[in-house]
């Protein structure tokens, strides 16, 4: 009987995965790609539709352009994996069997049980988180004023957080919006743990973009219209009237992991996977942000888009090398630099065989739109690569 391979997920590690996995394959194994969505979403470029839903088209990739005829899609929701046996839960229809299973469903928001927030924030994880938040900061601009303009607060200065707000303040740029954007980070500084530089960098073009920066103190709890940040025994706590709340503010695991019996940290359930992505189960690899990668002592592999297409590649082949019983492949993260956009321009820092460590201007938004380019290319055609470049 031929050896039945699924892969869970259609992010970057989960299509980048399936795509290596078709190259590496030898028609020894027969594939099946489940995921709740019939495209791949370029998801660190998700943060454009939020100024224009036109760009939408151009950062979704359908799955019959990284499919092989050979490879099965089924689209449904994955609700529960039984490592006993071996069979992954579906929301609609009969479980799937697998004799290796790559699981890529990537990650959901943490809202670290701050009162009000899951209730009362929007999240950016998919095409259609993306569209709401565009949807309410346009209505919330159309009911306001000069003298009274929208109150919009981005919950986290990360990656997405950054780029999130800058978008709002593009779109604010452009349609002469009366809207305030303020960005709030419970750390000292925005893109907290990375370097200086880059972080100084990354302020000076908020603030151009007249991105008010909180940092400092974390938000404590959210209601209908209020976001209260610290505060304590001995002060009351700051408010921010907001008509839109987006919060970017951590990742945990999935809940449909929850009940599999491999290993899980503790607090986040994202399951451990060693150098080669195998879990605790050797019929169970893990990959991307639904895995805490081994990288050496006290070290995992950082939950970024660089690091899913880096992993994927190697994923791939290991899940194709396992079906074959030959070793496989362990795989180290190699940082290759920090692209990060403001609305329309850009910052890149450490980049592999450029001098400079830290720069903007159209070097940077090149570079930004090269890459995203490039993957697009890798996982589709050159063809689709091309009409995105614009929106990038």
């Amino acid at each position: 009987m031929t050896t039945q391979v699924v892969v869970l997920g259609a992010g970057y590690a989960g299509a980048g995965a399936v795509k290596q996995f078709q190259k590496a394959n030898d028609g020894s194994a027969e594939l099946t790609w489940i995921s709740e969505h019939d495209y791949h979403l370029v998801l660190h470029e998700s943060h454009r539709v939020i100024r224009d839903t036109s760009v939408a088209s151009k950062i979704t990739i359908p799955v019959e352009d990284i499919k092989s005829p050979e490879t099965t899609f089924r689209q449904g929701r994955v609700t529960g994996v039984d490592v006993d046996e071996q069979t992954v839960r579906c929301e609609d229809g009969d479980p799937v069997d697998y004799d290796y299973l790559l699981v890529a469903l990537g990650s959901q928001t943490a809202f670290y049980g701050i009162e009000g927030l899951e209730t009362h924030a929007h999240t950016l994880k998919s095409l259609d988180d993306a569209r709401q938040i565009h949807s309410d900061v346009a209505d919330a601009a159309a009911d306001a004023t000069r003298s009274d303009p929208a109150q919009v607060v981005v919950g986290g200065a990360g990656l997405s957080g950054i780029q999130s707000a800058g978008e709002i303040a593009a779109y604010r740029d452009e349609h002469r919006a009366p809207i305030d954007v303020t960005l709030v980070e419970g750390l000292d500084e925005v893109l907290p743990g990375m370097d200086t530089e880059l972080q100084g960098a990354l302020r000076k073009r908020l603030e151009a973009a007249d991105v008010e920066i909180m940092c400092g103190e974390f938000v404590s709890s959210v209601d209908d219209d209020t976001i209260y940040v610290g505060g304590g025994e001995e002060e009351d706590p700051t408010e921010l009237d907001y008509d839109v709340f987006l919060w970017t503010g951590g990742i945990t695991g999935q809940d449909e992991l929850a009940d599999a019996d491999v290993d899980k940290d503790d607090r986040s359930h994202r399951v451990y996977a060693d150098r080669d992505f195998q879990t605790s189960d050797e019929r169970v690899f893990a990959i991307g942000d639904t895995a805490l990668i081994d990288q050496g002592p006290d070290e995992v592999a950082p939950p970024t888009a660089q690091a899913a297409w880096q992993a994927a590649e190697v994923a791939g082949e290991n899940l194709a090398r396992a079906v074959r019983g030959e070793s496989l492949r362990t795989w180290t993260h190699d940082d290759k630099g920090t692209l990060v956009s403001v609305g329309d321009e850009a910052v890149a820092h450490g980049v592999d065989a450029l001098p400079i460590n830290t720069f903007g201007g159209i070097g940077a938004e090149t570079l930004k739109k090269l890459v995203a380019a490039r993957w697009i290319a890798d996982v589709s055609s050159v063809g689709r690569a091309i009409s995105a470049w614009p929106d990038m």
